[in-house]
C-alpha cells in the first residue's frame, strides 16, 4: 500500500460535503483520510473529483489499494506493523499508523486525552498503542484508570498491568508467610513478631515493586529548557532498564543503567517507609501482648525501628529492584508476552506462576539478609 502525506493544506477536493462520509469501495478505488483537530473525515471514491473547501490546516493521507485497512494491530508487537514504505522515518510511520487508526475507529485527536493526542502528533505513538487504547476505553474500570497519567502509560504498555497487581499482592502475603515458616521453621511461633513485621512491610512494597519497574509508554511533555543535566539525563531513562523500545525511540546503554539506578533510589525511599510503618506497628503490638501475657514479655523484645528500616530499604533498591526489573522487563516482556499474546489466559496463568515464585524467592532473600545484618537475631 502505497501512503502519500500532506500538511497544511489551504483546499482539498472531495466528493460530497457531508461531515462524514465512508463506504467500501473496490480495490482498485482511492481511499482518502482527513484527520482534523476537530473530526476524522473519511471519503472513499473511485477517482479524485471536485468540491469541498477545507479552510484549517489539516493532516491528509491518500492511501492507494484494498479496502481492508487495519494499520498494523499487532497484539503485543510495540513495532509497528508494515515496513515503513517509502518513509523511513520512524516518527512519520507512527503518525501515519496513528493517524489511520483513529480513523478507522472514526475519533478525532479532540476526543483522546491530551497528553496521548500530543504524543500522536510527535510521531511517538505507534498505531498498536492507539488500537490498544481503545481497545481499553471499552471497559468502565480500565477508562477510569485511564484518567491517570501512572496508570495510563503503564496499561498502554501492558494491558495485563492490573492482573499483575492482583498477582503481587494477593499472593504476596501467603507466599512470605510460607517463606518465613520455611527459614524460621521450628523457631516460627517464638519468631512471629518479626514474621509479622516482615509480611506488613512487604505488603505495604508489593503494590510498589510492580509500579515502578513496569514498563511504560512515555506521554511526558518535553522537558523545560532551562533543567539542569541530570533532569535531562533521567528524562530520557526508560522506566524499566529491559523494556522494549516503541518504534521512533531508543535507549542508551547509559540510559537503561539509569533506569536501575532511579528505581533503586525510589526503592529505597518506598522500602525504608514501609519498614518504618510496619516496624513501628510490630512494636506498638509487642507492648500490648507484654501487658497481658507475662511469659511473652520475657521472650519478646521491640523490633529495631531504624536499623531494619533502612536494611529493609538497601534490600528493595538492590535484590528486589533487579529481580523485578528482570521480571517485568525480560521474562514477561520480550519472553512470554510475544509467545503467548493472543493466549491471554495461559499468559496470565505463567505471570501468576513466574511472580509468585520471585515472591516467594524473595522473602527467603530477605530472612537471610536481615540475619546477615544483625536486625533479626536467632533466638534459642
Amino acid at each position: 500500500m502505497a501512503i502519500v502525506t500532506f500538511s497544511n493544506l489551504s483546499s482539498s477536493f472531495l466528493p460530497l460535503h457531508h461531515h462524514r462520509y465512508h463506504k467500501r469501495s473496490p480495490c482498485s478505488s482511492l481511499t482518502f483520510s482527513i484527520l482534523s483537530r476537530r473530526t476524522p473525515l473519511l471519503v472513499n471514491s473511485p477517482i479524485i473529483r471536485n468540491s469541498l473547501l477545507i479552510r484549517r490546516p489539516s493532516l491528509f493521507i491518500i492511501s492507494a489499494g484494498g479496502g481492508g485497512g487495519n494499520a498494523g494491530n499487532g497484539g503485543g508487537n510495540y513495532g509497528s506493523g508494515g515496513d515503513g514504505g517509502e518513509d523511513g522515518d520512524a516518527g512519520e510511520k507512527n503518525r501515519r499508523e496513528a493517524t489511520l487508526a483513529l480513523g478507522e475507529v472514526g475519533r478525532s485527536l479532540d476526543s483522546i486525552p491530551k497528553d496521548l493526542a500530543a504524543a500522536i502528533e510527535r510521531g511517538k505513538i505507534p498505531g498498536t498503542i492507539v488500537y490498544r487504547y481503545f481497545e481499553l476505553e471499552k471497559s468502565p474500570v480500565f477508562r477510569w484508570l485511564l484518567q491517570f497519567g501512572g496508570f495510563k502509560e503503564r496499561l498502554l504498555a501492558d494491558d495485563l498491568f492490573l492482573t499483575k497487581v492482583a498477582i503481587e499482592c494477593g499472593v504476596g502475603i501467603f507466599t512470605k508467610t510460607a517463606a518465613e515458616l520455611e527459614r524460621r521453621r521450628e523457631k516460627f511461633t517464638k519468631e512471629l513478631d518479626f514474621v509479622f513485621a516482615d509480611v506488613v512491610m512487604a505488603i505495604i512494597a508489593d503494590f510498589m515493586l510492580v509500579w515502578l519497574p513496569a514498563p511504560t509508554v512515555s506521554l511526558r511533555p518535553a522537558l523545560a529548557i532551562s533543567a539542569g543535566p541530570f533532569a535531562k539525563f533521567f528524562y530520557g531513562c526508560p522506566d524499566n532498564a529491559f523494556q522494549v523500545a516503541l518504534a521512533g525511540t531508543s535507549y542508551s546503554f547509559l540510559q537503561r543503567i539509569g533506569a536501575i539506578v532511579r528505581n533503586g533510589a525510589k526503592l529505597f525511599a518506598v522500602g525504608t517507609s514501609a519498614s518504618l510503618f510496619g516496624t513501628v506497628i510490630t512494636n506498638v503490638l509487642i507492648n500490648a501482648r507484654k501487658v497481658f501475657d507475662k511469659d511473652f514479655a520475657i521472650e519478646a523484645e521491640d523490633v529495631p525501628v531504624i536499623s531494619t528500616s533502612v536494611a529493609y530499604g538497601v534490600y528493595m533498591a538492590v535484590s528486589s529492584n533487579l529481580r523485578y526489573q528482570v521480571l517485568a522487563g525480560v521474562i514477561e516482556q520480550r519472553i512470554l508476552e510475544p509467545l503467548l499474546h493472543q493466549q491471554k489466559v495461559l499468559l496470565s496463568a505463567m505471570c501468576f506462576a513466574v511472580r509468585t515464585g520471585n515472591t516467594f524467592l524473595g522473602s527467603l532473600m530477605w530472612v537471610d539478609y536481615a540475619r546477615w545484618v544483625g536486625v533479626q537475631k536467632l533466638r534459642d
